[in-house]
């Protein structure tokens, strides 16, 4: 028992440069010889995943990049998992942001791969809508007339000119909407696009933004949700095309573990110098 007490204790007066070479090694070394930890699917992210899936051949998705680039690591593996199985499914996708500042160049690199990944045709398979200020004006004017917010498209071709935009009016021709955001940007596609004009929708939001939208969940406002690197690895493992999410996982679990594994050898090693010293 003693000798165990002296390794804690030792633990305590720990360098704590050496902290910071043991979290560095355990992000760097799962990255290049990958773990391949199990993931666990929450029910949340089953249901999100059923509903894009029963969509048929053919159905109108609109995917927004309502994100800014300091998120990038947990919402832009979900943007490409949700892309990746609406082409897979053959969806017609309709891509927009309602957020500055990066998101945009985003968006058009996620899509544009994506897209030549599936061989997709832009105007007949996806249209990228890009960015238009004032979300909730933005929110609404679409429930009349998307052409009326959006009169041009990412690449100043006029909406009427898209084969895709002649069969798509308002959110009546549209069969679903997931919306990935790291900000209020989704709670306002929940109060006006699902409360007012009655479209489906699911979710992916970073990990701290989950706990407030499970509520929209509740009262089935939203089918579905993914929360934060470990919502969008679930989707990567239940649509089978594993992405950095899933690579990712591995350094998370990793570091997770030694920082609580040291927060309790500190802990230990404080209480029992304190008893020495009494």
């Amino acid at each position: 028992m003693n000798g165990f007490v002296k390794i804690f204790s030792k633990l305590k007066e720990i360098d704590r440069r050496y902290i910071y070479l043991f979290i560095a090694l355990a992000a760097v070394v799962p990255l290049i010889f990958p773990l391949g930890l199990p993931i666990g699917v929450t029910q949340e992210a089953k249901d999100l995943f059923n509903k894009v899936e029963s969509l048929k051949e053919g159905s109108v998705v609109i995917l927004t990049f309502d994100y800014y680039p300091s998120t990038l690591p947990e919402t832009e593996p979900m943007s490409y998992a949700a892309l990746r199985h609406m082409f897979r499914k053959k969806l017609k996708v309709i891509t927009l942001t309602t957020v500055p500042l990066g998101s945009l160049s985003v968006m058009e690199s996620v899509v544009k791969n994506v897209a030549r990944e599936y061989n997709k045709v832009y105007g007949e398979d996806y249209v990228n809508l890009g960015y238009k200020y004032g979300y909730q004006a933005v929110m609404l004017g679409m429930g009349r007339n998307i052409k009326d917010i959006f009169p041009y498209d990412n690449y100043d071709n006029p909406l009427d000119s898209l084969p895709l935009m002649q069969k798509v009016k308002n959110y009546d021709d549209v069969d679903f909407l997931f919306a990935v955001s790291d900000n209020a940007t989704v709670e306002y596609w929940v109060s006006i696009v699902n409360a007012q004009f009655g479209l489906s929708m699911g979710a992916g939001v970073t990990a701290v933004m989950a706990p407030r939208c499970y509520s929209f969940l509740q009262t089935k406002q939203m089918v579905g949700l993914l929360g934060g690197m470990k919502g969008a690895a679930e989707y990567e493992s239940l649509s089978e095309n594993y992405g950095w999410a899933t690579v990712g996982m591995g350094p998370q679990s990793i570091i997770h573990f030694l920082i609580i594994f040291f927060i309790i050898a500190g802990n230990i090693g404080y209480f029992a110098t304190k008893g020495k010293r009494r």
